[in-house]
């Protein structure tokens, strides 16, 4: 019995060392991207995207938490606004600051989530015309932890990242169109 047991104990220390050994392997960054075509011009759609306030209008975000608190600080919009939120476990607590913007082509966000995990981040708006449409990218990129490569281990964080993007990039689409 005490045979089987130490077979045992080793094949689950040899398994969890395999997966650390593999999750220290992956690449130290991360990139998560998504672009949607809408059709409206980047004057109308840029004021969504640098007015922090415009974001309860369009992110995914917003509606996880009905509770949420939400905090503005800075400037009204563009580089120097501010806005900090305090909610449930699918949203956390963060802050996000507009760090440069680029009327109405380009924003650039510092991304610090708090809680539920610590982690700290860019992200960016790029709105480009393209033929009679506007292209509205959204990315998020920054440095992968130990924890995050683990977690990515067995979770695709592109995947669930980028489900939302595409979903707030939807939304935006709509508010934009009408």
């Amino acid at each position: 019995m005490r045979r089987i047991l130490a077979i045992v104990g080793a094949v689950v220390v040899l398994a969890v060392a395999a997966i650390l050994i593999y999750a220290a392997t992956k690449p130290d960054s991360f990139r998560v991207e998504r672009s949607m075509a809408m059709n409206a011009p980047a004057e109308k759609i840029f004021p969504f995207i640098e007015g922090l306030k415009r974001w309860t209008e369009w992110s995914p975000y917003e509606g996880r938490d009905p509770q949420m608190k939400r905090t503005y600080s800075g400037a009204e919009s563009g580089k120097g606004a501010v806005y900090e939120w305090d909610g449930n476990d699918q949203v956390g607590k963060g802050r996000m600051e507009i760090v440069d913007s680029k009327p109405p082509s380009r924003v650039v966000i510092k991304l610090d989530f708090l809680k539920p995990f610590e982690g700290h981040n860019t992200a960016e708006l790029i709105v480009e015309p393209k033929g009679g449409q506007t292209i509205v990218t959204w990315a998020m990129y920054g440095p992968s932890t130990f924890m995050t490569k683990l977690i990515g281990t067995f979770m695709d964080m592109d995947d669930m990242i980028g489900r939302d993007f595409a979903a707030g990039l939807a939304k935006l689409k709509t508010v934009v169109e009408k």
